[in-house]
């Protein structure tokens, strides 16, 4: 009998086992599941932002483009494209540097051949540039010159503008792809109802520039983005892997602390409006009214992006900037607002959302890429050094 009861609880304990070890395995294909589809879903949109740039540098390449100059100066357009990846190198590098050695501080070599690298970078980004300039002046040819120094001008014109303001949306993406869907969906938002009101209502026209554009749609639209912004605002802010900013490049972001600005807080509603809904209360993200900023911006002040290439299509009497997207013009004509309101959500977020002062994630990030290894094991064991002399004198 107590051979049959241990035989039993043996085979009990073994399927408890096997279970707990089934249950962990699809917990940990489920996380990795996860973080496969965010990897993914990041690379997706850093990879189509850098196509967006690429159709846009050759669209406004070809704008000034003569055929008959280009076959007098065989490879100069590719020194036009020898400026635009440098300037890719030095913007990207900047921006994924911290990323990347967060990567590798596991590693003693690939951090140090990582943080060579980056320590380097701007130099690297320079020899590049500075060879492209020898470039042009090596290639200089008689009765061109206009033509060639109004195209470098040009390039540089388009790097400047157009690839450094587009920039700002893969360092949005990083804050958080929050700060990045956000931004992006209040433009089309904006587009799409000044386009509808103004079909249906529009009667006095807004500006020379864009004939078709009225003032009903342009109030219509920025109250109607506005509302847009508060709302959609509570609804993406809910989701942890849309707020979590990135801090390297591996898959582990799944959890992250959201912050007081996406932690709900709770608000009590008048007597006289529960008595007409169900509701007594409200929850409200704090990221809503930043959100009401970021709106009014893309209601406002965006559409001049628009207002600007519709100027800069008259200006060179064209009527769209390519045919990239048939019905719609190229890439630029759908990007113009994009890049202005980029950049504002970049520095708005910058300057009245990242919280002000040091931090230890600050340190941290300026140790581990200003120091080197055996630098930062020196700086460890003087705090440990004082860490004790204060616990002696305490």
């Amino acid at each position: 009998m107590q051979r049959e009861n241990n035989t039993a609880l043996s085979s009990a304990a073994t399927s408890r086992l096997r279970h707990r070890k089934q249950s962990n395995e699809v917990r940990l294909f489920q996380t990795l599941a996860k973080q496969m589809v965010e990897i993914c879903l990041l690379m997706t949109i850093t990879t189509m932002v850098v196509v967006i740039q690429i159709f846009m540098a050759k669209e406004l390449l070809n704008l000034l483009r003569k055929a008959h100059e280009d076959r007098s100066l065989p490879g100069f357009r590719l020194l036009n494209w020898h400026f635009f990846f440098t300037a890719m190198l030095f913007v990207y590098g900047r921006l994924l540097s911290q990323p990347l050695v967060n990567s590798v501080t596991s590693d003693k070599f690939l951090y140090q051949f990582v943080s060579s690298h980056i320590k380097y970078h701007m130099a690297i980004c320079y020899f590049f540039y500075i060879a492209g300039f020898m470039w042009f002046i090596l290639t200089l040819k008689k009765k061109m010159y206009k033509y060639q120094f109004g195209q470098y001008a040009w390039t540089h014109m388009i790097l400047i503008v157009v690839f450094t303001q587009s920039s700002f949306t893969v360092a949005n993406i990083f804050e958080g792809i929050f700060w990045f869907l956000l931004p992006a969906s209040l433009i089309i938002i904006n587009d799409i109802f000044a386009y509808i009101i103004g079909f249906f209502f529009g009667r006095t026209p807004l500006i020379k520039l864009s004939p078709k554009k009225t003032w009903e749609g342009f109030i219509g639209a920025s109250v109607t983005t506005i509302i847009s912004a508060f709302a959609l605002a509570n609804v993406l802010g809910r989701f942890q892997w849309l707020t979590c900013p990135r801090k390297d490049l591996s898959t582990g972001w799944l959890q992250c602390d959201p912050g007081p600005l996406f932690r709900p807080e709770y608000y009590t509603l008048p007597g006289w409006i529960h008595q007409w809904f169900l509701w007594k209360e409200i929850s409200i993200l704090p990221v809503q009214w930043h959100a009401l900023c970021l709106g009014l911006f893309a209601s406002i002040i965006a559409p001049f992006g628009g207002f600007f290439a519709s100027g800069f299509k008259r200006a060179f009497k064209i009527k769209d900037f390519g045919d990239s997207i048939p019905g719609h013009g190229g890439i630029t004509d759908r990007m113009d607002c994009q890049m202005v309101m980029a950049v504002f959500a970049y520095i708005y977020h910058q300057s009245f959302v990242v919280r002000e002062g040091i931090s230890v994630e600050i340190i941290l990030d300026q140790i581990l890429t200003n120091l080197t290894f055996e630098e930062q094991q020196t700086l460890l064991i003087k705090l440990g050094q004082i860490l004790q002399e204060r616990l002696g004198h305490s």
